[in-house]
């Protein structure tokens, strides 16, 4: 934790699982615990799972230019997210190329709250207040905790009145076991999924009182790397971790268009003024990989790094990998030359594993996202 600069509320209860505190984004973040991560995989697929994700970036982005600002630094037409909306976005650079994602939450008619990662956002954000009616607040006493699974809602419905007609990207302000929290129906899980925002000091207390009162249903902690195998499944990307920063080209400086990452839905349909948005435009079609799914032989997952062949030669690369006990499927998400992602197209990995795969659309999981996206 050399680089941690930012302090968990939770660190204690981490340590206490058997967490030695890896450092994100500059927090000590929980990454294993002792515990199995199958088992943490498997209780929020079937039941749910609590993960502590204080180590995103909140922004509260304040003032009578917040909008039009917040309009021109990401992808999204903001003028569309009503107070109690939120909207996932992406920010690009002048080359058109991703620098970070986020959730944007509109909390006011001139407040909004921006979450994001390890990218730049941050600085997008601060870069576009200058001169400008709007304050930049970045909050680290504000906690994350996501409760995620099928029998998240059950177990929040008992302790919050109305959270089963709260739609997904909606949030709420309101309490919980008396605590001031604000709860979003967000998640990167890929199932039904709550995000409970709460005061730092607040923190320990629900976390504990959530793992208590949620024993009955099998609630149980989940570390941050069982994330990494639900999103495989879920085809939910992870700032740097698929991108060219990570697996860099040979012959380019680092930087992925929306087009090859398969974020273009995340550009407002229309939209033609934001930061990057000429670039953007002109490399549509000109593709040099695209985001695909990779569906292996045999029951063990593959690394980050390892590579994929076809033809006699490197066609791709693996960038986040799993097997699942639920589904027998050893499955990973990829970087791959355009004419190699389509599905059934025979592959070889290379690397801690050799063996053969095929070339799958993502996602794997629930494709019409009805689970994260169900009422009642």
């Amino acid at each position: 934790m050399a680089n941690s600069w930012r302090i968990s509320a939770l660190a204690e209860r981490h340590r206490a699982l058997g967490s030695l505190l890896e450092d994100w984004s500059g927090m000590g973040t929980a990454w294993t615990y002792a515990s199995d991560l199958a088992d943490e995989h498997e209780a929020i697929r079937t039941r749910a799972g609590l993960m502590d994700v204080s180590g995103l970036k909140k922004v509260h982005y304040v003032g009578p230019h917040a909008e039009s600002l917040l309009d021109y630094a990401t992808s999204r037409d903001i003028a569309k997210v009503y107070p109690g909306k939120s909207v996932y976005a992406t920010f690009l650079n002048e080359a058109g190329k991703l620098i970070d994602d986020c959730v944007i939450y509109r909390t006011g008619p001139n407040a909004f709250m921006v979450v994001h990662g390890s990218g730049s956002g941050y600085e997008s954000l601060l870069r576009s207040a200058q001169g400008r009616q709007v304050a930049v607040l970045f909050d680290d006493d504000l906690h994350d905790l996501s409760l995620q699974g099928p029998l998240a809602v059950d177990f929040l419905a008992e302790h919050v009145p109305g959270i089963r007609e709260l739609p997904y990207f909606h949030h709420i302000q309101t309490r919980l076991f008396e605590r001031p929290v604000m709860i979003s129906r967000t998640g990167y899980t890929g199932e039904r999924g709550y995000e409970i925002f709460c005061k730092a000091a607040d923190a320990p207390f629900i976390w504990d009182s959530i793992l208590d009162k949620g024993k009955a249903l099998g609630i149980i902690p989940c570390a941050f790397t069982a994330l990494d195998w639900l999103r495989v499944e879920s085809y939910l990307l992870f700032f740097p971790y698929d991108n060219s920063e990570m697996y860099p080209f040979a012959d380019q400086p680092a930087g992925d268009t929306l087009w090859e990452l398969g974020l273009d839905f995340t550009m407002s349909p229309g939209k033609k003024d934001f930061r990057g948005a000429g670039e953007h435009y002109r490399l549509a079609g000109k593709e040099r990989f695209k985001i695909f799914g990779v569906l292996l032989e045999g029951d063990k997952a593959a690394a980050g790094g390892d590579t994929l062949w076809a033809d006699g030669r490197q066609v791709g690369v693996i960038t986040c990998a799993m097997y699942s006990r639920l589904s027998g499927r050893s499955m990973a998400i990829a970087r791959l030359e355009v004419p190699y992602a389509e599905q059934g197209v025979k592959l070889e990995v290379k690397g801690s594993l050799a063996l053969n795969a095929i070339a799958h659309s993502l996602p794997f999981d629930d494709p019409q996202k009805t689970k994260r996206t169900a009422k009642g």
